[in-house]
């Protein structure tokens, strides 16, 4: 096998292998080396086997409502077992997919445990094997892992982080989900979907504290109503092994508070994976547990970029394949058009969530005058006609030029539709440009016209100024 390279990858996830195959596209001798399977957490662990447990969790659930469209189904019922062999046929079709895409673009795929050395070669270990490689650019993008809890009782048997939840042979008859992130509602609407008793215990005042207050508050009463116990601004303390199962011990604003469960699920964010990464001797610039970057991704080694949750404060899959592209583009020549500064992000409970730019909270913080449009989607023919939750589409816009500076959505197909409002703030677009676009009936999209026309019914909000 080929030892030299222009471009090494150590990754295979979104990030990684969108990065090594557009090297490879533009000339570049490129080698991934991966000690997984190709599509790193994203794909295998977290995104895509999540999503796809949630779209089966909502079809179950639509089945058993269908009476509300005149359908009857008698006997409504569901095989874990067959939901999980979905989920992994789902996964599996991708790998495949991302496989022949390397093979095709001619990357070559190197199998183990991957480690830069202070000489800036790559040494990988497979099977107590260890070969060295070089290449004149080296990009890390090897993720992020689950984030721990340094509580009493955190390492006890049946306490779980995200990865591990996948690997449960049945559904868990009752769940305590600590964190109200997007790994803990997700998991918390899966689940729930599938009967399972769910507890949420979140340290913040709100669910999803990054988004809306107004979409965190409605995310929260959507759960209560579908039987999940939520708990914010309460601490876990300590867990504790019982005959049949675990107990949490936590504290809800100053009052001390139990409740029992089968399993203890761990949704309290993710780290960047660094474990056996650097070789010994390699010096490498940090910022806190991240790697430091500077604009264009490269760390304190001259040629040596990271990318993705390694380096990023926004842990999304589509933000990691950006910047892999950017350096990519950098390395070989290419010709790199994103706008790094503008990531959407998007939750996949019912109704879906999304959100861009900055929120009416934020423009407040900011001192930034803008109008703000909102249609709520009880007024929309397609969610009325598909008996969707109820929700809502915010525009936020700037007071004096109407340029487009966030869009807050819950709604049906809202991570479809954020695409929209995304390509607007990118492009600097205002609210009458936006409103050229004749948008077809009945859809859910034509809500997005409704908001927008909200904006321009309104008067300016100047936003008034923090005290000195």
């Amino acid at each position: 096998m080929e030892k030299t390279f222009d471009l090494i990858v150590i990754g295979a996830g979104p990030g990684g292998y969108v990065a090594a195959i557009q090297g490879a596209k533009l000339g570049l001798r490129t080698a991934i080396v991966e000690c997984r399977e190709v599509g790193g957490t994203c794909l295998n662990r977290g995104c895509i086997p999540t999503k796809a447990m949630l779209h089966g969790a909502n079809l179950y659930k639509e089945i058993k409502e269908a009476e509300r469209f005149g359908i009857f189904a008698e006997n409504v019922s569901f095989d874990y077992s067959k939901i999980m062999e979905y989920k992994e046929e789902t996964c599996f079709k991708l790998r495949e997919g991302i496989t022949s895409l390397l093979k095709a673009n001619g990357v070559t795929m190197i199998t183990g445990k991957a480690r830069l050395e202070k000489d800036k070669t790559v040494t990988v270990t497979q099977d107590d094997m260890v070969e060295t490689y070089q290449a004149k650019s080296i990009i890390l993008a090897t993720g992020a892992v689950p984030s721990k809890i340094p509580v009493k009782g955190s390492q006890i048997d049946g306490v779980l982080n995200s990865e591990d939840l996948f690997l449960l042979a049945d559904v868990p008859q009752s769940l305590v989900i600590v964190g109200g992130g997007v790994i803990g509602v997700e998991m918390a609407k899966v689940f729930s979907s599938f009967h399972t008793k769910i507890t949420l215990i979140e340290a913040a005042p709100r669910l999803i504290s990054n988004f809306d207050k107004e979409i965190a508050q409605s995310l929260k009463m959507t759960l209560k109503k579908q039987g999940v116990e939520v708990f914010t601004s309460s601490l876990l303390q300590s867990i504790e092994k019982e005959k049949e199962g675990l107990k949490c011990f936590f504290e809800e604003n100053g009052e001390n508070k139990e409740v029992s469960a089968q399993y203890v699920l761990f949704a309290v964010g993710r780290e960047p994976n660094t474990r056996g990464l650097f070789g010994e001797g390699v010096s490498i610039e940090m910022a806190g547990k991240k790697i430091a970057v500077d604009d264009g991704f490269e760390t304190s080694i001259k040629g040596v970029y990271a990318i993705g949750d390694l380096s990023s404060d926004i842990q999304l899959a589509h933000n990691a394949i950006a910047q892999g592209v950017r350096i990519a583009n950098r390395l070989g020549g290419g010709n790199s058009t994103e706008d790094l500064s503008v990531i959407p992000s998007c939750i996949y409970t019912n109704p879906e969530i999304a959100s861009v730019g900055i929120t009416e909270e934020e423009a407040k913080k900011g001192e930034i005058p803008v109008k703000v449009g909102k249609f709520i989607m009880s007024g929309n023919g397609k969610t009325l006609i598909s008996k969707d939750e109820r929700g809502f589409i915010k525009v936020i816009s700037h007071g004096e030029s109407g340029v487009i500076l966030g869009a807050q959505l819950m709604c049906a197909r809202a991570t479809d539709m954020v695409g929209e409002f995304t390509m607007a703030i990118t492009n600097k677009l205002t609210v009458n440009d936006m409103l050229k676009t004749v948008r077809p009936h009945p859809t859910y999209n034509e809500a997005i016209t409704e908001a927008l026309e909200e904006v321009e019914g309104q008067g300016i909000h100047v936003l008034p100024k923090r005290k000195r």
